[in-house]
């Protein structure tokens, strides 16, 4: 990979921890017990985290004794997900679960993966949600599917199209491209602000489980939900986000 391969590495190296002072951040723990249940995983079984940021949900579900590998595009992020594993090594988990929780970076477009976990995650608009270039969401898609055993499933969050339109007058929506752009302003670890551009993929519920079951996925539901907030409601209009539920056959 290049030095650059993604917009958002610039705005992950400015940010740094102080991703998680943002409000969107601090549902981790009631997001990891409904993806739990959701996805029935249990200690021991293996999952691939797709877009893991600073390793929020990686760590909480290695407290639960459940593996994960973390994937970024950022290598600021990774970095401090690396340094959060091993700051639980000597705090919150055993020394025989800390190894549970890796990370590296890597292109989500391009997963090099197979059939290697129980599950995958990819949540908060990890990886999938900042893909903007025709064909990009659909390699990572195809690339998780890959990454999974057969019966894997996925847990995977999606911004809500409708939302976007009704709602997000903050943001400027391509109808074209299914693409919402916003400049919003960040503040580093430090509180330095900066000007920034985030582009975000949005989805209607038809949309999600074309892309998914043509790339190899049985969907068993699709959820309206938000940060923090996660849970089984059908998809309405009015909910931020979609969570799909799926699985490979």
């Amino acid at each position: 990979m290049t030095a650059r391969d993604h917009w958002f590495e610039d705005l992950a190296d400015h940010l740094g921890a102080a991703y998680d002072r943002y409000a969107h951040t601090k549902g981790t723990v009631q997001e990891v017990d409904h993806v739990i249940a959701a996805l029935g995983l249990r200690e021991g079984d293996r999952v691939l985290d797709v877009g893991c940021g600073t390793g929020r949900h990686a760590i909480e579900l290695v407290r639960r004794g459940i593996g994960v590998h973390g994937v970024d595009i950022s290598q600021r992020f990774v970095d401090i997900a690396r340094q959060r594993a091993r700051d639980e090594r000597t705090d919150r988990i055993p020394a025989v679960r800390s190894s549970l929780a890796t990370f590296e970076r890597a292109d989500a477009r391009s997963l090099a993966f197979d059939a290697e976990f129980d599950a995958v995650i990819c949540l908060c608009q990890g990886a999938f949600g900042m893909m903007t270039a025709d064909g990009d969401d659909a390699a990572v898609v195809a690339g998780m599917a890959r990454a999974l055993r057969p019966g894997g499933r996925l847990a995977l969050s999606a911004f809500n199209a409708y939302f976007a339109v009704k709602y997000h007058d903050a943001a400027e929506f391509d109808a074209a491209t299914g693409v919402s752009h916003e400049v919003t302003e960040i503040r580093s670890e430090s509180g330095a602000p900066r000007s920034a551009d985030l582009w975000t993929g949005c989805y209607t519920p038809r949309e999600l489980r074309l892309l998914l079951v043509g790339n190899g996925f049985t969907v068993e539901s699709i959820s309206s939900v938000e940060p923090g907030a996660y849970g089984s409601d059908p998809a309405t209009t009015e909910s931020p986000e979609y969570l799909v539920v799926a699985h490979v056959p």
